[in-house]
């Protein structure tokens, strides 16, 4: 029932939740689900080195940080769960759009499948969930910048997104 307010694209933020952990008596289940991106459209060349070292701190380093955190806690208890929370365009990246956010989930399931098989023989699961499209804010303004370079139709961008991420089954 706490929340910890902290920024985990930093070294000081991991500091402040595994401060917080320890002094409440470690942990069983880890779950990162920080991610996301606010770079900018265009593909590779619009991407600076700014921009990929924020996509690869949120979606990729964030977790590797609080694994090597708080994990020790886990292995010293021979039990454990971790869940990392990818995406599907690890698998299925939007070139325009979210290049470095793809680019960073693809190799935070490859880093997961790597601590996966490390950590199960000390008792400890590492699982990785990728979900396909979520509309959230950042998601609608994703939308928004495909209607723009596009004809400017949201309901077009958002069905062009769809069949780029190989559909939604239901529909929603």
């Amino acid at each position: 029932d706490d929340f910890i307010s902290a920024d985990i694209t930093t070294p000081a933020g991991v500091d402040t939740v595994t401060d917080h952990v320890r002094r409440n008596g470690g942990l069983e289940i880890l779950v990162h689900v920080a991610g996301g991106s606010g770079a900018p459209a265009g593909g590779f060349a619009a991407l600076t080195d700014d921009d990929w070292a924020d996509e690869l701190n949120l979606n990729l380093l964030a977790a590797v940080r609080l694994d090597r955190a708080l994990l020790p806690m886990a292995i010293e208890a021979g039990t454990g769960a971790v869940v990392h929370v990818g995406s599907i365009q690890s698998r299925m990246p939007l070139y325009d759009g979210t290049l470095g956010y793809a680019a960073a989930k693809a190799a935070l399931r490859a880093y997961s499948k790597g601590l996966a098989n490390e950590l199960a023989p000390k008792g400890i699961r590492v699982n990785t969930v990728s979900p396909g499209f979520i509309q959230t804010d950042a998601a609608e303004a994703l939308i928004d910048r495909i209607a723009q370079a596009g004809d400017g139709d949201r309901h077009t961008a958002l069905r062009s997104l769809m069949a780029a991420l190989g559909g939604i089954p239901l529909g929603r």
